[in-house]
């Protein structure tokens, strides 16, 4: 059994919406605004606030959603038809404006080798029009930074541009500490409410034969030194994250200061 994070929500709610409007922000991120009648309500925590998203499947004419019972959701969701079943992926708040009851999701667009688009949500976003149907189980935040952190390492792929966004702007102004963000094409790079203490290298792949992770991960690599009392968020491309929370430790950071997380693995990707 997965181990619950301390800071996920004990009685987490699921919150039904619709959609107000999309727009591309960028080549490779597709933005859904979203509304509720209590969105509004959304405890948002910022930092990398995440949720599970409930999409309807082509065929509905109604999402059918699991019944949430403290933090069980998993199986009600699987004793659910597979045929009415939703579709569920994890995602990152991008941004959140509670008087409006207005919330932002990011979406990846990736294209296959034909061109075509690819990955159900995704795919979703991109023909998604105002009043079409989803649903938000909120989860709560991953990062975890200890208050007597010396500095803070974030490295992430394009999938954790909307969390290492909203972590640094949730950063006290005094903390120290680099992020290393990596993105398909420089069109992808976005202005950043930093901390003046967190240095910011960009790491784009340019080139759709480059795997997604390994540009974050080499630089990375080149970062040599680190305080032992120090934080580090590596999130992304499975490989990235793994190789990344390895490298932290061979430099003596502590595996209780690494939170790392593989938010997908290439090779699945590809196969699908």
């Amino acid at each position: 059994m997965a181990r619950v994070h301390r800071l996920m929500p004990q009685n987490p709610r699921m919150f039904r919406a619709e959609v107000v409007r999309t727009e591309r922000v960028s080549p490779s991120l597709h933005r859904v605004t979203v509304t509720g009648d209590d969105l509004g309500g959304f405890p948002w925590m910022r930092y990398d606030h995440w949720f599970r998203l409930f999409l309807r499947l082509p065929h509905q004419q109604a999402l059918r959603l699991p019944e949430v019972t403290g933090t069980r959701w998993w199986q009600p969701y699987l004793a659910i038809p597979e045929r009415e079943r939703p579709h569920c992926a994890n995602y990152t708040v991008a941004d959140f404006r509670p008087e409006a009851a207005e919330m932002d999701i990011d979406f990846v667009v990736h294209r296959g080798p034909s061109g075509r688009l690819e990955g159900r949500a995704a795919i979703w976003a991109c023909a998604a029009r105002p009043g079409d149907a989803l649903a938000l189980l909120d989860q709560g935040v991953l990062f975890d930074c200890p208050a007597d952190a010396a500095e803070v390492l974030v490295v992430a792929d394009e999938t954790g541009l909307p969390a290492s966004t909203n972590i640094l702007r949730s950063l006290p102004r005094t903390t120290v500490g680099r992020l290393i963000q990596e993105v398909p094409t420089a069109g992808d790079r976005r202005a950043l409410d930093a901390p003046p203490g967190m240095s910011v290298t960009w790491v784009v792949r340019e080139g759709s034969t480059a795997v997604p992770g390994t540009g974050a991960l080499g630089e990375l690599l080149r970062h040599t030194a680190v305080d032992e009392t120090g934080y580090a968020f590596v999130v992304g491309e499975s490989t990235l994250a793994t190789g990344g929370r390895r490298h932290l430790r061979r430099l003596g950071l502590p595996k209780e200061r690494i939170f790392f997380s593989g938010f997908w693995r290439h090779e699945a990707a590809a196969a699908a």
